[in-house]
């Protein structure tokens, strides 16, 4: 499964000091609960990291994300397998969706792990992402709502898409099939204000789709030795479609995942993404963590299965991050 790895060490969420947020907006009232937690010195990592979620959790939790002035349609790719891409589409989603926005998650995966992760139904028999690639079905049709996280939907994924990209071979459109399903679905009415589409780590006619379809692409970055090993090749192909199929597609947002702030190894591909991506890097990293590999087991993602570990936290973070770019660019 294409999920963040995990990390023994963790600060287990449940000790984390309790602290009832403030009304939603009410910052001047949500600074002065964060600073009465007190200071930690760094000969106690354990605390200190008790007391950061605490006081990110005070700032985070209840937040409302700004809507966006049109529907943001993002396409989250990394040919790269294991730099946890799905992991971040399900859990960026589940992010915005409990800060009061309506998303869409497009699994275009065959191996349907984000299916999995929200907790959808997702063998051969259900309507899926493949019946409206392969057979014209509208794309409403197929959505399903998460059952653990209100407002936010899913077209998931059937082992029907692996071979669908033999079949797109040979239909007309073949490219922009899914462009022409979110764009239908657009004018039935549709009140999605983000939609993710998670890809499969290739770049195949099932990827073309998905970045036809966006108008960004979304890059999740392992902070490991081989972190930007193929990026090259992923930025031609994204100059490629821009050039031919899509002028408006970009690179809008770059995240930094399993992060390790222990070893020298994370900072040091941490600051060479940030020296060549400035404008497109979040300034929050998603660290290691056991409880983002545990959630899609139990069919969650971990803004339900642990909100306050430090990886829920790191992906609120996150989420808020492109929410208010978003907002910025709008302005």
């Amino acid at each position: 499964m294409d999920s963040a790895a995990a990390t023994e060490g963790e600060p287990a969420s449940e000790n984390v000091p309790p602290a009832a947020p403030p009304a939603p907006g009410d910052s001047d009232d949500r600074d002065e609960l964060a600073s009465a937690i007190p200071a930690v010195g760094e000969d106690t990592p354990l605390a200190k990291a008790l007391a950061d979620n605490a006081r990110r959790r005070i700032h985070l939790t209840g937040r409302q994300f700004p809507k966006p002035a049109r529907p943001r349609v993002i396409t989250v790719s990394n040919q790269k397998g294991g730099v946890g891409k799905t992991t971040t589409t399900v859990n960026i989603a589940a992010a915005l969706a409990q800060s009061g926005l309506r998303v869409l998650v497009i699994d275009l995966d065959p191996q349907g792990n984000a299916s999995t992760a929200l907790g959808i139904d997702h063998h051969a028999e259900v309507p899926s992402i493949y019946d409206v690639l392969v057979d014209g079905t509208p794309l409403l049709d197929v959505v399903q709502p998460c059952s653990a996280v209100p407002n936010l939907h899913c077209a998931p994924a059937t082992i029907d898409l692996a071979g669908a990209e033999i079949e797109l071979v040979s239909l007309v459109a073949r490219e922009s099939r899914l462009q022409k399903a979110i764009l239908a679905a657009a004018t039935a009415g549709h009140d999605f204000d983000y939609v993710l589409i998670d890809c499969p780590p290739s770049l195949g006619l099932l990827t073309v789709n998905a970045m036809v379809a966006a108008t960004e692409v979304f890059i999740p970055i392992q902070c490991e030795y081989y972190a930007l090993e193929g990026l090259s090749q992923l930025l031609k192909n994204i100059d490629l479609i821009k050039l031919h199929l899509n002028p408006d597609l970009h690179v809008s947002t770059i995240l930094l995942t399993m992060y390790d702030g222990r070893t020298r190894l994370s900072a040091q591909v941490a600051d060479e993404v940030r020296e060549h991506f400035p404008n497109e890097v979040l300034r929050t990293t998603v660290p290691r963590s056991v409880r983002v590999s545990e959630a899609p087991s139990f069919g969650e993602t971990v803004m339900t299965y642990d909100p306050g570990s430090s990886g829920a936290l790191a992906y609120l973070e996150a989420a808020g991050e492109l929410a208010d770019r978003g907002a910025a660019r709008d302005a």
